[in-house]
């Protein structure tokens, strides 16, 4: 199996950006090979996401993209598979890193809507959860 860096996943999120992809659905698809699921399929799961979730009004949709991604990657699919716990770990080291990084997960906030100061451009958003996405996977041993 080939290894994809880091940096090609980022391209990769680039070119989905390009033709027209949401943040979220740009992360997510992505990492298409990684869960094994289409990217049409990602793009529809992640749609929503997209914008800040309802107009820049709250979650950046490339943080979201990515918990997308760790969901389905750690969710043993039943109640009985008591994956939570890891899922909300790893979602919280997106989460954190990202604040960490560009301190607001808002959406509004990032891109500087009523303040007019952008934080953080969506390109960039992107390419932050695309980085922090995939080294997490690797440290977790779920991508090489």
């Amino acid at each position: 199996m080939e290894t994809t860096t880091t940096t090609q996943y980022v391209k990769r999120a680039y070119a989905f950006r390009e033709k027209g992809h949401n943040c979220a659905q740009a992360v997510a698809c992505s990492f298409a090979d990684v869960v094994g699921i289409d990217e049409k399929n990602l793009f529809i799961m992640s749609e929503a996401f997209g914008g800040g979730m309802g107009g820049h009004k709250a979650t950046c949709g490339a943080v979201s993209g990515a918990v997308l991604i760790i969901s389905l990657l750690t969710c043993g699919g039943s109640v009985e598979a008591a994956t939570k716990q890891t899922s909300y770990d790893y979602a919280g080291e997106i989460v954190d890193g990202f604040l960490e990084q560009n301190g607001t997960l808002v959406c509004s906030e990032l891109r500087g809507d009523e303040s007019g100061i952008v934080l953080r451009t969506c390109d960039l958003c992107v390419e932050d959860a695309v980085v922090l996405l995939h080294q997490l996977l690797q440290k977790n041993k779920k991508i090489s």
